[in-house]
C-alpha cells in the first residue's frame, strides 16, 4: 500500500528561466532541476512513476513548474545545504559505526546534522570507491529510477554487473517498465518477484556489495528514486565486510551467535531464482560471522506449521525476542511497545482483532516467558497533517504516507495511539519519515530493550496474520530488517537512549535512536495523515495547498 498523489498548487509565483530540453516528458524529480529550467504548464499533467509491482504513482514533485519557484527557493539553498547531502565520505569509512545505522542525509537542514559523526549518510556515501573495489551489487526494491540509480555510482563502477530485483504481478506492467529503463545499460539484469497477491507488493529494500576483498550487506527503508533519498528520514543498517572464506571454500556452517548467514540464505532461496541463487553461492564462500545484528524477513505464503511459520513475518521476531531479548525480570508492562512507520494498512474493526493483540504479543516479547499476563502500553508514531504540512516537501511529502481516509473510517480506534513525528535531536522535525523502526522503552524514556529497522509498515500484509487457530501464518508482501539486540553490541541488557547530536560523543552502550524522547501525543488539534483527504486551508511551506487526483 504504497504511492504518490498529486497535488495542484493553490499559491504561485513567476519567473524566467531556460527552457528544459525534455519539455512535459521530463523524467527528473529533483526539485533543484526545476529551479534551474523552465517546463511547459499543464495544469492537468501529471508526470508518474512506476513502482516495480505495475502501479502508475503521480509524482508532486515532479509536477513542479518554474512558476512554482518560490517553493523551491523556500527551503533549499544549493550553494549551502546540497553540498552537505551530495558529498561522499571523504576520510573516514562506514565501518566506524560500530552499530551500522544511519539516517539519511537530509538537503535543507543544518549541515552539523549530515556529518559522518552523527552517523548520516548518503547513497554515495554507501556505494564510494573509498569502502572498496567494487566487483559487482544486487539492488532489491519497490521503486526505481535506474538513470538516477547509475549517476550515484562511482563513474568507474557503473558498468559493472548489477542484478537488480523488482516486484512482478501477472499484468506484466512492471517487468515491462523495468525493461524500459534498463534498455540502455547492458550490464544489468532483471528478476522480477512472483506476487500471487494483489494487495502482496515486493518492498524488500536490500543491497549486495561484492568487492574484490569481500562482501557487504545493506538494509534500508528507501525506495531506489531520487526524491526519496532528498528530504525524507531514512533509515540505513550497513554490515561490515565480510571476508572471503579460505580458498574456493563454500560453506552454510554459521558460527555466528546471530545465525545472520543461515538466515539470509533462507530469505534469498525464497525467490527460486537462478540470478540470485548465484548471489547464495557467493554468500556461501564469505565468512558474515562478524553480523550482530538478527534478520527479520518477511516473504508471502502461507507459512504452516510450528517450525516453518515463526521462519518469517512478526512471528520471526517474536521467536528472536523470546530467545535474545529482554529479561521478564528487567522488563515489565511499564515499557511501551513503540512502532514508527509511514504506512497503514487495514487492521481490523477492533483493536484487539491483530494490533493489540497478535502484533502487540509479539514487540512485548522477552526472554524465557511464553506470553504476558499484563501487555505493555501501545504507542505508535505516525506523521500528522501539521506534521506534513511544515515539513521540507510540505504536503507533497505526505505522497510517501500512504494511508487511506476509507481505511481509517473503519479504524478510527487507532488516533488513541498516534504520536507525532518529532526529531529535534537530529535535525530531522522537517524532513518527513519514510523510516520504519520498532522498538521497547522504559517508562522513564532512558533506556531501550531492543531494535528494528525494517522496511515493514504497520499492516497485516507485511508483518503476517495467523489463521486457522494459530496454526499458520500468512504473508502478502516481501520486507526485510534486522533486529539490534543490546548484549550483543555492549554486553549489557539494555540501550541507553541517545541524547546528544553528536554521536560521536555518546558511549558504546547509547543508540541513536531516530526520534525524540518523550513522545509527542497527537494534540485534540490534530488529525491524522490521510493521503487522499484535500487540504486548502493553511498552505504548506512551499505556498500550496493539497488537492488529491481523483
Amino acid at each position: 500500500m504504497t504511492g504518490e498523489t498529486h497535488v495542484k498548487t493553490k499559491y504561485k509565483t513567476m519567473s524566467a528561466k531556460p527552457m528544459c530540453r525534455y519539455g512535459q516528458q521530463c523524467y527528473r524529480k529533483n526539485p533543484l532541476h526545476f529551479q534551474e529550467f523552465d517546463h511547459p504548464s499543464d495544469p492537468n499533467a501529471a508526470s508518474t512513476l512506476v513502482t516495480s509491482d505495475g502501479k502508475s504513482r503521480v509524482s508532486p514533485l515532479s509536477t513542479a513548474s518554474s512558476s512554482d519557484n518560490r517553493s523551491i527557493t523556500s527551503t533549499v539553498n544549493p550553494n549551502k545545504r546540497l553540498k552537505s547531502s551530495d558529498e561522499s565520505v571523504a576520510n573516514k569509512t562506514i565501518d566506524t559505526n560500530i552499530y551500522g545505522f544511519y539516517l539519511t542525509k537530509v538537503t535543507g537542514i543544518d549541515n552539523k546534522y549530515n556529518e559522518l559523526n552523527v552517523k548520516a549518510i548518503n547513497l554515495k556515501d554507501i556505494l564510494s570507491e573509498t569502502n572498496g573495489k567494487l566487483l559487482e551489487s544486487l539492488q532489491m526494491n519497490y521503486m526505481f529510477e535506474m538513470d538516477w540509480l547509475l549517476e550515484q555510482y562511482p563513474k568507474q563502477f557503473r558498468s559493472l554487473p548489477m542484478l537488480v530485483v523488482y516486484g512482478s504481478k501477472r499484468d506484466g506492467t512492471a517487468t515491462r517498465e523495468m525493461q524500459s529503463q534498463t534498455k540502455p545499460y547492458p550490464n544489468i539484469r532483471l528478476f522480477g518477484a512472483h506476487l500471487v497477491d494483489m494487495f502482496g507488493t515486493h518492498h524488500s529494500k536490500m543491497m549486495l556489495l561484492r568487492y574484490d576483498n569481500g562482501i557487504r550487506v545493506v538494509i534500508h527503508t528507501a525506495n531506489l528514486i531520487e526524491r526519496d533519498w532528498f528530504q525524507k528520514t531514512q533509515g540505513v543498517w550497513i554490515s561490515p565486510l565480510f571476508p572471503p572464506l579460505p580458498s574456493t571454500h563454500t560453506s552454510d556452517a554459521d558460527i555466528s551467535q546471530t545465525r545472520f548467514k543461515t538466515d539470509l540464505i533462507e530469505y534469498l532461496k525464497s525467490y527460486t531464482s537462478i540470478e540470485i541463487n548465484e548471489w547464495i553461492q557467493t554468500i556461501r564462500r564469505h565468512d558474515l560471522s562478524a553480523a550482530k545484528v538478527f534478520l527479520v524477513g518477511s516473504v508471502p505464503g502461507r507459512h504452516v506449521g510450528a517450525d516453518n511459520k515463526c521462519r518469517f513475518g512478526h512471528l520471526k521476531l517474536r521467536r528472536l525476542l523470546s530467545e535474545f531479548g529482554p529479561s521478564a525480570k528487567n522488563v515489565d508492562s511499564s515499557w511501551p511497545a513503540i512502532g514508527q512507520f509511514s504506512s497503514i494498512g487495514s487492521l481490523g474493526p477492533t483493536a484487539d482483532k491483530w494490533l493489540t493483540n497478535e502484533f502487540l504479543s509479539t514487540l512485548s516479547a522477552v526472554c524465557g516467558v511464553k506470553s504476558l499476563v499484563t501487555k505493555p502500553r501501545l504507542k505508535l508514531i505516525f506523521p500528522s497533517v501539521e506534521n506534513v504540512r511544515t515539513c521540507l516537501e510540505g504536503y507533497s511529502g505526505g505522497g510517501s504516507l500512504p494511508y487511506s481516509s476509507q481505511t481509517h473510517r473503519k479504524q478510527t480506534y487507532l488516533t488513541s495511539y498516534l504520536h507525532s513525528w518529532r526529531s529535534e535531536r537530529t535535525g530531522r522535525s522537517i524532513a518527513c519519515p519514510h523510516i520504519k523502526t520498532y522498538t521497547r522503552l522504559s517508562g522513564d524514556n532512558k533506556q531501550m530493550a531492543y531494535f528494528v529497522l525494517t522496511s515493514a509498515n504497520l499492516s497485516k500484509a507485511a508483518w503476517g496474520q495467523l489463521e486457522k487457530n494459530d496454526t499458520q501464518l500468512a504473508i502478502k508482501s516481501y520486507e526485510i530488517g534486522v533486529l539490534f539486540i543490546p548484549k550483543l553490541f555492549t554486553n549489557q541488557e539494555f540501550f541507553e537512549i541517545s541524547k546528544s547530536e553528536d554521536s560521536d560523543k555518546l558511549p558504546n552502550n547509547c543508540f541513536p535512536i531516530p526520534y525524540d524522547t518523550p513522545l509527542t501525543p497527537y494534540s485534540l488539534n490534530d488529525k491524522v495523515w490521510t493521503w487522499d483527504t484535500p487540504h486548502t486551508d493553511l498552505p504548506d511551506t512551499h505556498g500550496n495547498a493539497w488537492i488529491p487526483q481523483t
